[in-house]
């Protein structure tokens, strides 16, 4: 495995190529028509999630990938410089200002900090930093001080009292914002607090996590360790284990705590040498299908993965080397075998993801969340070779 890396990483070490980029813009061109074109008659739909039986499906705004396409709009203004993009990007960012009171889902981070996070760090409008000061607020508010965790679902009650699940790692990085914004250490701590139990309850020793930890609020212990996406309790969902490096290696770099370095790092081992991984490296949808090499991969993984690789790897510790060509040679499979053909697949850059395969939706077919930390990666390339 490690062979192959260093192979792929020299053969083109330089992976963004500007060639890519302006067939990207004609994907998101693409998708801005489709997108526009439906609001005209259906004003509550707001993002495009992904591709269903070969239709565009479009989601409201209080769905967990909302704030996904705005996302993309501004890291394209960000690879490109063009006020294009900026406009296309604000304007499909205030469609989203009133979810900074919705209460009902832990993802906020996603919705808000993909969008508004974006623009205000890409335009430095002080407009905006209340509105993500009022959704850290909000999402502080799934916080329960006893179990020590931000609550993720509201739903399927009859299977899990206080479900908390990977995916939330992501969303703390809205609160740590929100901390050194008002010089309020509640939200810092409710984020450390939160990553510290999910290292202590979801995490196997080989690195790998759970996808759902249900607690018992009388006791604020675990009472399931389930699934929900992935094949079984006990496998590897591959997504939920993108979620976990990325959210670990976040936390470390708002946080310097060393136990959160660690973490990531040792997430990064049991990826990277996993011995079910492909050849070209893009992960199957969970490591533990007993089907492989027979079963979909997952881009959006891949994706994540990168882009948390490309970050991990310009601290200062002894794999950095390894992950940094890692995360480019992820980058070069996507762009060898895993983007869309211009003008195909209804705007998405990325194909090839899976969303939820034990539900038979979004499987083997463009997401939107893989377009953005697919580009997200890119604007962290550019940014290494500058």
């Amino acid at each position: 495995m490690k062979k192959l890396v260093v192979l792929l990483f020299l053969i083109a070490p330089q992976v963004f190529a500007q060639a890519d980029l302006a067939s990207h813009e004609a994907q998101l061109k693409t998708a801005l028509f489709a997108v526009e074109n439906a609001r005209s008659s259906r004003p509550d739909l707001c993002s495009p999630r992904s591709v269903r039986a070969d239709t565009l499906f479009l989601v409201k705004d209080r769905d967990w990938t909302s704030g996904f396409f705005p996302g993309n709009l501004w890291l394209m203004y960000e690879l490109t410089g063009k006020d294009f993009w900026k406009d296309k990007a604000l304007e499909n960012t205030m469609h989203l200002e009133h979810i900074k009171n919705y209460g009902g889902t832990h993802d906020l981070g996603f919705m808000m900090y993909c969008s508004f996070g974006n623009a205000l760090r890409l335009t430095n409008d002080a407009s905006l930093k209340p509105v993500l000061v009022q959704a850290a607020k909000t999402l502080s508010g799934r916080f329960d001080e006893k179990i020590g965790l931000i609550r993720s679902w509201d739903h399927n009650s009859n299977s899990w009292k206080y479900p908390v699940i990977i995916d939330n790692m992501m969303n703390l990085e809205l609160l740590f914002w929100a901390s050194k914004e008002t010089n309020d250490p509640q939200f810092r701590e409710i984020a450390i607090t939160h990553a510290q139990n999910t290292i202590k309850h979801h995490y196997r020793p080989d690195g790998s996590s759970f996808h759902v930890v249900s607690y018992d609020p009388a006791t604020g212990l675990p009472e399931k360790k389930n699934t929900h996406q992935g094949f079984s309790d006990a496998s590897a969902w591959a997504r939920g284990q993108a979620w976990g490096l990325y959210g670990y290696t976040m936390t470390y770099r708002e946080t310097g705590q060393k136990e959160f370095l660690d973490q990531a790092v040792k997430i990064g081992h049991f990826l990277i040498n996993h011995p079910r991984t492909p050849a070209d490296l893009i992960p199957y949808w969970d490591y533990d299908d007993p089907a492989i090499p027979h079963v979909p991969r997952d881009v959006s993984a891949a994706a994540i993965m990168a882009s948390a690789l490309l970050e991990l790897g310009t601290f200062d510790i002894p794999e950095a080397p390894q992950f940094l060509a890692y995360g480019k040679a992820l980058i070069k499979s996507i762009q060898a075998s895993y983007l869309s053909p211009v003008s195909t697949n209804l705007g998405f850059i990325t194909d090839h993801s899976t969303g939820h395969l034990p539900a038979k939706h979004e499987i083997d077919t463009p997401i939107v969340y893989a377009d953005y930390y697919y580009l997200e990666a890119l604007t962290r390339l550019q940014k290494l070779d500058k």
